[in-house]
């Protein structure tokens, strides 16, 4: 513990320096590493465990001329060649979903009308089919029943007040003879007493 320096920061001393010890000792591991793939790269190619020429050879023995180049130019020219297709990558397309209630046209078309000779076929169709071909269907194999008398005709009712003077408001009953002698006594009195003390003190007021 004591050969541990206490320095102050920014100050880096070569005596007792562990950081160097450090880096050495890592330095030749990795030196140890680089050995081991290196044995390791030659067993896989199939040398006899020689580590003399573990690197590739650069230069052409016949010419001396580099290798790097022309390897890199081949592999240049082998990528030129690959059949290069373009995608094309267009922007999304709107959902259409057709409605037909809002496009007619993509309703079914409106069959022609029927004409008027059609019209009066199928009418005459109908009637044959409702007048003698269905009561003689369901009546098949059941007595013929006697036809009976129809209806009689009434006469149609329309109540009108001006005619029908049973629909007019009753008239009010008249009144008695007490009932109307009291009813001008009011009046009287009201018309010589009480109006004319009724405006006077009005005009007292004013």
């Amino acid at each position: 513990m004591t050969d541990i320096l206490q320095l102050s920061s920014g100050y880096l001393s070569p005596v007792g320096n562990y950081g160097r010890h450090n880096t050495q000792a890592l330095g030749g591991v990795s030196h140890l590493w680089q050995d081991f793939f290196a044995r390791a790269l030659a067993e896989q190619q199939g040398e006899d465990g020689k580590t003399g020429n573990l690197t590739l050879e650069q230069y052409d023995k016949a010419t001396g001329e580099p290798l790097g180049g022309s390897q890199v130019l081949a592999h240049i020219h082998s990528q030129r060649l690959c059949n290069v297709l373009d995608t094309e990558i267009a922007p999304p397309e709107p959902l259409f979903l057709p409605i037909a209630e809002f496009e007619p046209e993509l309703l079914e078309k409106l069959a022609p009308p029927y004409s008027d000779a059609e019209l009066i076929e199928q009418q005459r169709q109908l009637d044959i089919s409702n007048t003698w071909v269905r009561p003689v269907v369901m009546s098949q194999g059941h007595p013929i029943a006697e036809p009976s008398p129809g209806p009689t005709p009434k006469p149609l009712y329309l109540p009108i007040a001006e005619f029908e003077l049973d629909l007019l408001d009753k008239a009010p009953e008249p009144f008695d003879e007490p009932t109307l002698a009291a009813q001008q006594s009011a009046l009287d009195f009201d018309n010589r007493w009480a109006r004319p003390v009724v405006l006077n003190n009005v005009r007292i007021a004013a």
